[in-house]
């Protein structure tokens, strides 16, 4: 981007050399000796980590909590590039005039002529033109569920995979489709669970919890979201009914079932 429409890029490009320079050293000899014996697998729960963190400062609503897990998911990324720099493979440019072809090329109704309507027609856009480079680059047919990553949080690959099966014309036509599923799913576990045979059971289990994906992603939310939501809820549920235990000299694990109802009772009414 051009200076005159991105005053800051100087800024910044001097602060992202002075990165890239930094990692560089803490690689080079004479540097860090934990930073030397990385590799990209040894690297990757890090991104995981990173990416988690950065995803619980965005709920916090904290900005100075968002820029920091910013910075740590960004030197993953330059760590990545060192080494493959070190290896000869890619370095830092390469990744950015990739990142800067590929959105040119995903965004033809900014940097081309072409035209849509809403937000929904960019993704759609964005799914076609991305079926198109990888159909490019790979000889053997590209299903429709290509591009989601198997490395994902369960539930969250759930509503990808379920969402690009929608796009390929195969889903419900309403919530109330995938409720009626979801009883059959419930009616087919419990027939699992009558038989006792543990791989059924969990198969079954499977299918029941892919069915709650997808009714979640007909009702407009995100399952991954709505979970957490759920065991903020319980967690909180969960402290206030051992203080009041605690009150009134109990514990948990040492309360009857009926002092366990009533703080619970107690928790749910004040949180």
């Amino acid at each position: 981007m051009a200076d005159a429409e991105n005053p800051r890029s100087p800024s910044a490009g001097t602060a992202f050399a002075l990165l890239v320079s930094l990692m560089h050293r803490l690689r080079a000899p004479g540097g860090c000796p934990w930073d030397a014996e990385q590799t990209h697998s040894s690297l990757k729960q890090y991104v995981i980590e990173e990416a988690y963190e950065l995803v619980e400062a965005i709920d916090s609503g904290s900005d100075e909590h968002m820029r920091e897990e910013l910075g740590d998911l960004l030197l993953q990324v330059v760590f990545h590039a060192e080494l493959g720099s070190e290896r000869s493979v890619f370095e830092i440019r390469d990744v950015i005039d990739g990142l800067c072809e590929k959105l040119v090329r995903r965004h033809p109704h900014v940097f081309a002529d072409a035209h849509v309507g809403s937000s929904e027609e960019v993704v759609l856009n964005w799914d076609r033109i991305k079926a198109q480079e990888k159909a490019g680059k790979n000889p053997e047919p590209v299903s429709a569920l290509t591009g989601v990553p198997r490395a994902l949080p369960a539930l969250l690959r759930a509503h990808r995979i379920g969402q690009k099966a929608a796009a390929a014309g195969f889903d419900w036509d309403d919530a109330a489709g995938v409720r009626e599923k979801l009883e059959e799913e419930v009616h087919e576990l419990d027939i699992a669970l009558a038989n006792g045979a543990s791989g059924e059971i969990a198969a079954e289990l499977g299918d029941v919890l892919f069915t709650v994906v997808s009714l979640a992603r007909r009702v407009g939310v995100q399952a991954e979201t709505v979970l957490h939501a759920a065991l903020d809820r319980f967690e909180n549920r969960f402290r206030h009914m051992e203080r009041q235990l605690q009150a009134e000299g109990l514990r948990p694990e040492t309360a009857t079932r009926d002092q366990l109802d009533r703080a619970w009772g107690d928790a749910k009414r004040r949180t």
